[in-house]
């Protein structure tokens, strides 16, 4: 049976921060309220690939000269970062791709980086071996559930253009990391999928070579409100997923046999989070919305703007707030035959959820 759905919005999104020249992709809240931003190099200038913003300031963080680009020391500098990330002990954890337009990486470039809040200062460094983060690799999103093991473990998505997708599992205790649902089907993009935004086909359009769907997998990520299952879904498709953690955290555990087609989730997604009350929230690129799905597998429309352009990101706070990016990624030139129709300022909005985040420690 297909889920209900109510399409009655919450009301309209509040502007907390907007941004006259680079485009978000992240953003997450500490604990005390402090609010970070990432802006990946996929063609812009981008003087600091993290941020926070500070009375409506835009600064680097945690160091501008981490940013400084030096191809033969990749481990010590900050290349290009998609997700940033509060984790459960209120610490800053930056995803770094490694990755500079969606190009090719090699060792030391993908990394997961931790960043001590109150000495505002890089704390620890987890470099991922060449067969874990690949050369094709692209490292989108991450979640921690600091309960398990000695450490916690974190959960990132591979989402690789044409190429392995999969779950990538990070031991934070010993640091080890290795490769969960390994291209399996479910981490794969659904390349009969046709997206639909602003009532123009979502394609890849360069200025020679033909089009194409962006086939992006493994995306969106988030953990459920007990820490059993793993939610996770292509960034091309319909369809959203889930796995057990207990089998990804065993090695020797078959985790495909985990994998649950958790049904249709009405369109294309970005960013998943998930509250303690086990509800999740979707982003609908398509639609301008983001979603939430009740425990039932019932879906609800949490709110619905014409300028929520592309909603990417979610970040549950803990003040209450569900943080968004919203960044014109389809009005980027790849998808236009080389002409870019963003028109600034992009933005951090949020909305108001009656649960909290949850905070597996």
């Amino acid at each position: 049976m297909a889920a209900q759905a109510s399409w009655e919005s919450t009301g309209e999104p509040e502007w907390v921060a907007t941004f006259e020249t680079n485009m978000p992709t992240g953003v997450t809240v500490s604990h005390t309220g402090r609010m970070f931003v990432c802006f990946p190099l996929w063609g812009d200038e981008v003087p600091a690939t993290v941020a926070e913003v500070r009375n409506g300031r835009v600064e680097p963080y945690p160091d501008p000269e981490l940013f400084r680009p030096d191809s033969s020391d990749q481990q010590n500098h900050v290349i290009s970062v998609q997700s940033v990330v509060v984790d459960p002990a209120d610490r800053l954890w930056l995803l770094d791709t490694g990755s500079v337009e969606f190009g090719r990486t090699s060792y030391g470039g993908p990394k997961l980086i931790c960043v001590d809040l109150a000495g505002d200062r890089i704390e620890r460094t987890i470099l991922f071996d060449p067969d874990v983060a690949l050369p094709t690799t692209y490292l989108n999103d991450v979640r921690f559930d600091l309960r398990r093991g000695e450490e916690g473990f974190a959960f990132i998505t591979d989402s690789a253009m044409q190429a392995r997708n999969g779950i990538i599992v990070v031991d934070l205790a010993s640091g080890e990391s290795w490769r969960g649902l390994d291209d399996h089907p479910s981490t794969k993009p659904d390349t009969s999928y046709l997206p639909m935004i602003e009532g123009r086909p979502f394609l890849q359009r360069p200025p020679d070579g033909p089009v194409a769907p962006p086939a992006l997998g493994s995306d969106g990520i988030a953990l459920s409100a007990d820490g059993s299952r793993l939610y996770y879904c292509p960034f091309l498709g319909r369809e959203l997923y889930s796995a057990g953690t207990d089998a990804l955290i065993d090695r020797s555990a078959d985790e495909a046999a985990t994998v649950v087609d958790e049904g249709d989730k009405g369109g294309g997604t970005d960013g998943l989070e998930c509250d303690t009350e086990g509800r999740l929230y979707v982003t609908s690129y398509e639609h301008n919305a983001v979603l939430r799905r009740d425990p039932d597998g019932s879906y609800s429309t949490l709110v619905t703007d014409p300028r929520l352009l592309f909603p990417d990101t979610l970040s549950l706070a803990t003040d209450g707030y569900l943080y968004m990016t919203v960044n014109q990624l389809h009005r980027q030139a790849a998808y236009w035959r080389g002409h870019d129709w963003r028109r600034t300022p992009y933005a951090v909005c949020r909305v108001p959820v009656d649960a909290s985040p949850v905070l597996l420690r």
